[in-house]
């Protein structure tokens, strides 16, 4: 196990903390320095990469090691990294294994978290793996039917709230908060597709890498995973990160055009990517020193836009949810920053077969 740290206070964790006791600030993990002769080359799973991740493995659903291929949306390619062909349909499932795998070691029962759906399936697929009881606390408002059901198919519990954050704060006095927003393992998972996006384009990085930005676990997760390698002399230099949000969800985007370092306080406008409803990102200030430390940008896009994207990537035979549409719809405002040429890899975050019953 590696020492866990709190960002603000610099106080030390205990295993099953999820925030500093002390101050109320992120936890972050003290890593090793990353080897590739370390990288199990016979193992087709994140796990490849577990004398890097201080974590036992007890369990695995063969996370990881998603395609990395060529997509040309309308005349412009990229290069697609399908994290919705993850086990349970996201690129959750990463940060999951990681976080439960460590949290069972330490004596972890009852595990909650809160989730509009991605999170919430993917924590109640993994406690089942290993042997837990999940229960997932969604906003009454805003959930989608169809991942609650996939919540449920893997023997989750749910509870609907108005005012979830607040109950699944109380709820964490009693069990514990595998969250996917707090947990620093969860984050530690995410890294794992750096580290393989660099691995399928033969030892280097690309020019830059566009996700959607929610809380921004897989963002944090490329940009950490990428800044190992450059401090291990593996790339040259860093990819720039780009982060992705809805025209109504914003407050990275807003925080980074203002040149702030916290996230802006943002009035949530209806969005058509429920993955990324996140109106204050409990990582929101380290989202935006990654962009500043790798020259990256913040994008918006509206609705209108997403939709067009998604239907535009359905045709090219990738059926992914609004979510994972949200950075190719900002592909034209994308291109005009880094060039019609560089190289650029777009993480398809979640599959649109969980909404094809509700009409997408």
């Amino acid at each position: 196990m590696s020492q866990v740290i709190c960002n603000s206070c610099a106080g030390i964790a205990k295993p099953l903390d999820w925030r500093c006791r002390s101050c109320g600030g992120t936890l972050e993990l003290a890593l090793p320095r990353f080897e590739p002769s370390a990288i199990e080359a016979s193992e087709f799973s994140l796990w490849r990469y577990r004398a890097l991740l201080p974590v036992l493995k007890r369990f695995s659903l063969g996370e990881g090691m998603t395609p990395l291929v060529s997509v040309d949306v309308a005349g412009d390619r990229f290069l697609a990294k399908l994290e919705h062909l993850n086990p349970t349909g996201s690129f959750k499932d990463r940060g999951t294994v990681v976080m439960l795998n460590h949290l069972a070691a330490n004596g972890a029962s009852d595990v909650i978290d809160n989730s509009s759906g991605n999170a919430g399936s993917s924590l109640a697929a993994y406690a089942g793996a290993a042997g837990l009881s999940a229960t997932v606390y969604v906003p009454a408002a805003t959930a989608v039917e169809s991942k609650k059901q996939l919540i449920r198919a893997f023997g989750g519990a749910i509870i609907e709230s108005h005012d979830y954050l607040e109950d699944v704060y109380a709820a964490a006095q009693k069990a514990t908060y595998a969250s996917h927003a707090w947990n620093p393992y969860f984050v530690l998972g995410q890294q794992t597709a750096a580290w393989e996006t660099w691995e399928q384009l033969g030892g280097r990085g690309p020019a830059a890498v566009a996700t959607p930005v929610g809380h921004g676990g897989l963002f944090l997760g490329f940009y950490r995973g990428f800044k190992a390698l450059h401090e291990a002399g593996l790339i040259e230099k860093l990819p720039r990160m780009i982060a992705v949000q809805s025209a109504g969800v914003d407050p990275v985007v807003r925080g980074w055009e203002a040149h702030a370092k916290q996230p802006a306080k943002i009035m949530p406008a209806p969005s058509v990517a429920d993955g990324i409803l996140v109106d204050a990102p409990v990582r929101g200030e380290q989202i935006l020193s990654a962009l500043y430390d790798t020259d990256g940008f913040a994008l918006h896009v509206e609705n209108e836009a997403i939709l067009s994207a998604q239907k535009a990537m359905q045709r090219a035979g990738h059926i992914i949810e609004a979510t994972s549409a949200a950075p190719v719809a900002a592909l034209p405002s994308i291109r005009e920053r880094i060039g019609e040429r560089a190289e650029l890899v777009i993480a398809l975050t979640g599959s649109g077969l969980k909404n094809l019953g509700a009409g997408q």
